[in-house]
């Protein structure tokens, strides 16, 4: 029983030995763990800190690698530039001694080209007085031979062949002078032909005259400190003039169009009552508007009227335009479609493509849509139209040379300047009456043909132009510039005519040969 129960204690006591044992052992276990733990955070800590200062001292010494590297890369770039800049001012100086020896190669060549002309030119004096002395000794050797009454005839002869010379010289030079004193003058000369001869047709196709109801509206029409008047002027354009003609209403402008929108404008806004800046503005827009479409409806018309397609709507606007646009009295939209018709018929008549023909007819006075506004003559700015909006350049020419403004090139091109003519020309196409066309057009042929030394001469382009045809016989070289002139004095003092007449006078030589 005792063994039994010392083995019992015994077995307990091992049993208590082992479990404590067991706790101590785990204690230190956990305690190692944790130590060891500390050391791999502090380890861990301790490496962080050395990277981290590794990587500061890298970002440093990058940082001053990289200073140093700029440092050097500034001083060679610097190196570089003045290099370059050597290099450029070596280059300059180069260029400007080339310059010079090439300008003085240049005044080398030129003084020896003057060179070359002067001998050639005293050469050619050399032979001129060899000749002149070989004539004047044979001269010499006739008078010596003639009486002294003929001797005086063909010393007269002689002196009046010099000063008929003299004379066609002189008369060159003043021409010459007066034509560089034309610009200046031309504004001048102008301006007071308009004021003292153009009135009545000025007045005529610059004004339109509004009726009104009665007297009351006039004072409507000016506002309160006239600021009505004011906004409708400054709106369209157009000048209203205000005066004692009864129950009326006189708009004044240039332009047709401005003033056919401010004739329509103004009527509206007496038909309506309410006149006002804010409502003139409104009513002002708006008939502008009506009055846009109403222009491109007279281009279509007259496009279909004629059988003309693909036209661009610019040039079909601007054909509307031409529909208040006159010209000696006559309208430039109707004119433009005369000519059109001419030109279509005289085309099928030589075998050409009569709708091109009708084309060109057509847009040949376009440019006078817009010449008042536009420098330049009606002819070269249609074309400039043409040439922007497409046409093909048989047209663009066509236009530019009806006025022979520039060489045509093409036969529709002739055709466009003579269906012009034929429009203008026609009777009643400009305000004047067959008799006085015709007997202007006789009188100035007669003028020509009284003339002594012309064989005949041809009255053209309406009596604006006459060509005069004279025997090379009679009249030389420099005596025409002064028949020109003298027939020019003629028609000036003995006919009374629009405008301006062109003299031309052609002399004819001929040279006949027969081979056998």
């Amino acid at each position: 029983m005792v063994l039994l129960m010392g083995a019992l204690a015994f077995i307990l006591a091992l049993a208590l030995g082992y479990g404590f044992g067991g706790v101590l052992a785990r204690r230190k276990i956990v305690e190692y763990q944790k130590a060891t733990e500390k050391k791999v955070e502090e380890a861990r800590k301790e490496a962080e800190n050395i990277i981290r200062k590794a990587e500061l001292d890298a970002k440093e010494l990058l940082y001053k690698l990289r200073v140093d590297f700029d440092k050097q890369t500034e001083e060679k770039r610097k190196q570089q530039e003045e290099v370059e800049k050597r290099l450029l001012q070596r280059e300059e100086n180069l260029e400007r001694r080339l310059e010079f020896l090439h300008k003085k190669e240049q005044e080398i060549a030129h003084k020896g080209q003057e060179l070359e002309g002067r001998l050639e030119s005293v050469e050619r004096k050399n032979q001129e007085l060899n000749h002149v002395l070989a004539e004047e000794k044979s001269k010499l050797q006739k008078i010596s031979s003639l009486s002294l009454q003929e001797a005086r005839q063909l010393l007269l002869k002689r002196m009046e062949e010099e000063m008929v010379k003299e004379k066609a010289e002189r008369l060159r030079q003043l021409e010459e002078e007066i034509k560089q004193e034309a610009d200046r003058k031309a504004r001048e000369i102008v301006t007071l032909a308009i004021q003292r001869c153009a009135v009545d047709h000025t007045q005529e196709t610059t004004v339109s005259v509004v009726n009104i109801p009665d007297e009351n509206m006039k004072g409507r029409i000016i506002g309160r400190e006239g600021r009505n008047i004011r906004t409708f002027e400054m709106l369209t354009g157009v000048d209203i003039i205000i005066d004692d003609t009864p129950d009326a209403v006189i708009l004044s402008g240039f332009d047709p169009v401005r003033r056919a929108v401010a004739k329509q404008a103004l009527e509206k806004l007496v038909a309506d009552g309410r006149i006002h800046p804010a409502r003139i503005e409104e009513v002002v827009e708006k008939v502008k508007k009506e009055f846009e479409e109403k222009i491109k409806e007279e281009g279509k018309s007259a496009c279909f009227d004629l059988g003309i397609h693909n036209l661009h709507p610019e040039l079909i606007r601007l054909l509307g335009r031409l529909r208040y646009r006159l010209s000696f009295g006559q309208n430039a939209l109707q004119h433009s479609k005369e000519v059109a018709i001419i030109m279509g018929i005289i085309a099928s008549e030589l075998g050409l493509d009569s709708r091109l023909a009708r084309r060109i007819g057509l847009l040949h006075d376009i440019g006078k849509s817009i010449d008042q506004t536009t420098e330049g003559t009606h002819a070269l700015i249609g074309a400039e139209l043409a040439k922007k909006y497409g046409e093909k350049e048989v047209v663009v020419n066509a236009i530019a040379a009806h006025h022979e403004e520039e060489e045509p090139t093409s036969l529709y091109a002739v055709l466009a300047a003579v269906s012009d003519a034929i429009s203008a020309a026609r009777p009643g196409a400009r305000r004047e009456t067959l008799e006085n066309y015709i007997k202007r057009l006789k009188k100035l042929e007669e003028l020509a043909n009284g003339m002594e030394g012309v064989e005949r001469s041809f009255a053209i382009q309406a009596g604006r132009e006459i060509r005069v045809m004279v025997e090379s016989a009679k009249v030389d070289d420099n005596r025409i510039a002064l028949l020109a002139h003298e027939l020019k004095k003629k028609i000036e003092e003995g006919m009374e005519y629009p405008g301006q007449i062109k003299i031309t006078v052609i002399r004819e030589t001929r040279a006949v040969e027969y081979a056998k």
